[in-house]
Order: structure tokens, then C-alpha cells, then sequence
């Protein structure tokens, strides 16, 4: 009975505008409950802490702030809460797991962060700062085994020189940290860096090395053992801000991407430009910006562009010509991405999600740029998202997803992407669920019900377009339970995507679980999908059938999958 009815709504096809329901009189016996359960402006029981909107909810341990914080980030804040307040939140529940287990802190760091679960790593990079500025000495040397596994390219190395900058001085500890990412690479690694991540975030690497204090006789040597002739070159360049041909002896050999860059920089010949591209195969940020609007330039760069950089540059390469119908280079982006090199790139489903918001957009977030986009790439770009998250297997269970259509899910930002909001992150990951598990249903809930028209044929495009138009109301966690009990419904799983902001009701989400369970005689299983970074969450730690899930983890859908059907987790 339950399978049948959950699958016929995978397959309805609903109006454009669904009614909407709200629970009231004709749910007479849920009256019997009423004075035995406090509404969500009151706490259910001892456990519960007030939230940012007025009610009620549990308190996510700190260690799941702490995965919430690496995952989803804070910029952009919330609906209710600043950017600024729910940083403060999220900086001093790390320093908790920090002064309990600095060591597990650091390793947690490490695993999101090289797994390519967040989309952004610099939380990573924040926690990683807080860990060397308030850890014990464990904790310290943790961070100097991880350091160079978190902080991979030059980017990385800049922002977390900034956090910590700001966190503390710059001792011998310090120095020896930041030397190690210099001295632990070989030659061609340390120039590709230093050549393609030359500032950012307000720091060059001249500046972080005078930090080290390299002008004092050289003082940074001494924690750069092992340094030859060719790593001190691609440094001191750097500091000196010379030409770096003429800098040096003739017995001082050159790396040949570096004095490849010293030629690219010169030259005025369009065919000398791709001919150096092609043998050094430099990235677009080495490439001198006169060059940057030529479509063969773009074409060299494309051979050996990685996914990531691909991705970026959609635009760029569809505006100056390169990208269109029926040209060659359309196959070579949509060959790069493909299944297996999507996973193998770690790119992240919201970097991919952000370029096709962007892309079909035909214009950028940020300048001028316009360009038409290619259907083809578009639809390539769609495909990929599913691509970026793990191998998931059907729990085969019947799954009722609610997605918080509240006004606090329309406001802030998700991993401090730009233009995407809560409500749509939360449709892009219900279409995950609906194209791997065979019965489904997906409905929108403020302090009403209502079917959503997403199914698993949809786009992600479309399924943002239907969550975007719903009224902002108040937000009701219970509603989806309670709606099951009212149409009698054969759930196995509710997976509710939501910032945990619920207040607008008389019956608790926990109540209604149980309610739930009592009038159906089924064991029904609640996960809660955070998708803001605070510290609230209506799933009661106490209760083996609910869980916290951190939204847009890749690792979200196979392991929520892993929860519907028992299996170990």
C-alpha cells in the first residue's frame, strides 16, 4: 500500500501552482496530543536551546558543528543570524573540540578537506589556524604533518597566512610551518606555484617570505634545509621584483618554466605566445592580459586545462569565440567532463552547480561579460553534478523529502556561493535523492504543506525555478510528519532539508515523529539535512532514528542511503 502510494507521486503531474495544506480542525484527534506536548516556542524537554528564530531545538554536538562549519562555511550568515554572530558561534565551538581533542580536530581538517567533501576549503584553512594557535603541543605537530595536505596551492598557502596573521605572531614555529610548504617541494612544483599563484587575499609570496624574515642573512634557510640553487632562485625573484634572467650568474640555471615565463612575458607574436603555451603548457593566470581576448590563446590553454580551471572559464571561452556550436573545442570540454574525471578532479557538486547557474545565465556574477551559452555544455554541466557526489546505491526504502521553503531558507547563502540560497541548494540535492531511489515523493513546507512539481526527469535548472516562486512563510518542521499521518502515508525515511529554524507550530518535529510511528506502526527514520552552519537541529540525539547530515557533504547521499536501510554508518 505504502510503496504504491509514495511511487504514484514520483509520477503525478502536478499543477504549476499546488495547493497548499495546512493542518487544522479536521485533525481532531490530534487534540489528545496537545495538552500533553509544549508547543515549538517551549522547550520539549530539558535538552532543548533556544534557536535564532524564537524556538525550539536541540543542540548539535560540537563535533558536528564542527563538520557543519568545515562543509557550508559561514560567509553570507543567515536569515536570522549575522555573518558576523554566527561566525563567532562556529570559531568558539571549534575552539571547544580543540581544547577537547586537538589532535582529532586536525585529522577531521585533513579528511574533508583532501576528500574534496566541502566545495571551499578556506573554513579548512580557519580551523587549521585556530588548531596551531590554541592546541597543545600534539595539536602542533599534527598541524605541521597535515599542513601541506590542506594547504595545496599557492591560494591556500595565502589565506591561511592571513587567518593566522590575524590570530598570532610570527615566532620560529610559525616560520618553520610556512617554510615547510616551500622547502618540501621540488623545483618544478615550486615555480608552477609561485608562478601561477603570485598574490592573493592582500599577500605575495615576497611578503611571506620577509615574514620568515629571509632578508636577515638569509635567516629563512635555516628552516629550509635542503634548499638548492634553483629554489633559491624562483625565491628571491620573487622578493626582489627584478627581472629574474638578469638577476643571477650564468651558472645559476633557470628552471625552464620560469624562464619560459620571462620570455612569454615579452614577446609581442601571437604564434610565439601559443608556441610557449603549448611547451610549458602555462595556465590562463600566467598568460600576460593583452593575450586574454584572442581566441587561439584560449584554444592552447584549453589542451591542458584542468576540470576545476575548465569550469571557471566557460564563459570567458564562449565569449571571445571558442566555445560555439559545432566547433571542436565544445567535444573537448564535454569529454573532460565525464564520470571518471570528474570524481578524479574532487571538483566539488556546488562549483559545478555555481558554473551552470552562471553559464546559462549568459553573464557573469561579478563585470561586464555576456556571452551565448552552448546548449550542449549546458546540459553537460547538469549531468556532471551528479557525477561529483559518491557512487550511491538505492536504499530502496519508500522516501518522503521536505524541503523548507521558509523565508529564512530564501535569505544568505550556501558556501558562500553567490545567488544560491538554502531553498534552491535544497532542491539540487532532493533531485540527487529522487534520480537514485525509485519511491519518492518531494514536497515544500513553511507553516503549510505543499507538493512540489520536482521529479526525477527534471534539470536542476527547473528544479530551482520550482522552489523559487513559492511564497516565504513561516517556517514548521512538523508539517511533514503530520502530513503523513493526515493522508496516511507508508513512509520509511523523512529527509527534511532545512536550517533547523523551526518555531511556527503547536506540535514539536520529535512529537510529531512519534505521533507518526504510533498511528502507523512503522518504524520510520528522520534525517535532518542541515544546510546553514548553525548550531540548532530538530533531530533529538536521544532518538537512534534521527540523524544530523551536513548538506551539500558529497558524501551526503550514499551515507543517507546507508541510513535508510540500516546499514552501518
Amino acid at each position: 500500500m505504502g510503496r504504491s502510494i509514495v511511487l504514484s507521486l514520483k509520477n503525478t503531474q502536478y499543477a504549476p501552482y499546488p495547493p497548499l495544506f495546512k493542518l487544522g480542525v479536521i485533525m481532531s484527534y490530534l487534540r489528545k496530543y496537545s495538552p500533553l506536548h509544549p508547543n515549538q516556542q517551549q522547550p520539549l524537554d530539558e535538552q532543548q536551546i533556544e534557536n535564532s528564530a524564537g524556538g525550539y531545538a536541540y543542540p548539535v554536538s560540537i563535533w558536528t558543528n564542527l563538520d557543519r562549519f568545515l562543509i557550508l562555511g559561514t560567509e553570507g550568515g543567515s536569515y536570522y543570524a549575522q555573518e558576523q554572530d554566527l561566525t563567532k558561534e562556529n570559531v568558539d565551538s571549534v575552539k571547544k573540540c580543540i581544547a577537547e581533542d586537538g589532535v582529532k580536530v586536525v585529522e577531521r581538517i585533513r579528511e574533508i578537506s583532501v576528500s574534496g567533501r566541502a566545495p571551499k576549503n578556506d573554513p579548512a584553512l580557519y580551523a587549521l589556524a585556530l588548531a596551531f594557535t590554541h592546541g597543545n603541543t600534539a595539536t602542533k605537530q599534527k598541524v605541521n604533518e597535515v599542513f601541506c595536505d590542506v594547504a595545496r596551492i599557492g591560494t591556500h598557502l595565502f589565506n591561511f597566512v592571513a587567518f593566522l596573521d590575524g590570530m598570532r605572531g610570527w615566532g620560529r614555529s610559525v616560520r618553520r610551518l610556512i617554510g615547510e610548504w616551500y622547502r618540501t617541494k621540488d623545483d618544478a612544483a615550486l615555480t608552477y606555484q609561485v608562478l601561477k599563484y603570485q598574490s592573493r587575499n592582500g599577500w605575495r609570496h615576497a611578503d611571506v617570505l620577509a615574514k620568515c624574515h629571509y632578508g636577515e642573512n638569509r635567516g629563512i634557510y635555516r628552516w629550509m634545509k635542503g634548499l638548492d640553487t634553483d629554489k633559491r632562485v624562483v625565491q628571491r625573484g620573487t622578493i626582489d621584483g627584478t627581472q629574474i634572467s638578469t638577476t643571477y650568474d650564468a651558472t645559476d640555471a633557470l628552471p625552464a618554466l620560469l624562464s619560459g615565463y620571462e620570455e612569454l612575458k615579452h614577446t609581442t607574436k601571437r604564434a610565439d605566445v601559443i608556441k610557449l603555451i603549448e611547451t610549458h603548457e602555462f595556465t590562463h593566470e600566467m598568460v600576460p592580459n593583452a593575450w586574454k581576448n584572442e581566441t587561439d590563446v584560449w584554444a592552447a590553454l584549453l589542451e591542458n586545462m584542468p576540470v576545476m580551471a575548465t569550469v571557471r572559464n566557460l564563459g570567458k571561452m564562449t565569449q571571445v569565440g571558442l566555445l560555439k556550436p559545432f566547433a571542436s573545442e565544445v567535444q573537448t570540454v564535454l569529454e573532460r567532463l565525464t564520470a571518471d574525471i570528474i570524481r578524479r578532479s574532487l571538483i566539488h557538486p556546488i562549483q559545478i552547480l555555481m558554473a551552470l547557474i552562471t553559464y546559462r545565465s549568459g553573464k557573469g556574477v561579478r563585470g561586464s561579460l555576456t556571452w551565448e551559452p552552448v546548449p550542449q555544455i549546458v546540459d553537460a554541466l547538469d549531468a556532471a553534478f551528479y557525477m561529483a557526489f559518491e557512487n550511491i546505491e538505492p536504499s530502496e526504502k519508500n522516501t518522503l523529502l521536505a524541503l523548507d521553503v521558509s523565508g529564512s531558507m530564501g535569505r544568505g547563502v550556501v558556501a558562500g556561493c553567490n545567488g544560491l540560497t538554502p531553498r534552491n541548494a535544497s532542491a539540487a540535492m532532493a533531485l540527487v535523492t529522487a534520480r537514485t531511489e525509485p519511491n519518492y515523493g518531494i514536497f515544500g513546507f513553511s507553516d503549510k504543506f505543499v507538493n512540489l512539481p520536482i521529479a526525477a526527469e527534471d534539470n536542476l535548472t527547473s528544479a530551482i525555478e520550482k522552489v523559487s516562486g513559492l511564497p516565504m512563510r513561516r517556517t514548521d518542521c512538523a508539517l511533514p510528519m503530520l502530513y503523513a499521518i493526515e493522508n496516511k502515508l507508508d513512509v520509511d525515511i523523512f529527509i527534511i532539508y532545512t536550517d533547523n529554524e523551526t518555531w511556527y507550530s503547536d506540535i514539536h518535529p520529535k512529537t510529531a515523529l512519534d505521533m507518526y510511528r504510533q498511528e502507523s506502526g512503522r518504524a520510520a527514520k528522520c534525517a535532518v539535512v542541515g544546510m546553514v552552519a548553525n548550531k540548532f537541529s530538530i533531530a533529538d540525539p536521544k532518538d537512534t532514528g534521527m540523524m544530523d547530515f551536513v548538506g551539500f557533504d558529497t558524501a551526503t547521499p550514499t551515507v543517507l542511503s546507508d541510513f535508510a536501510k540500516d546499514a552501518d554508518i
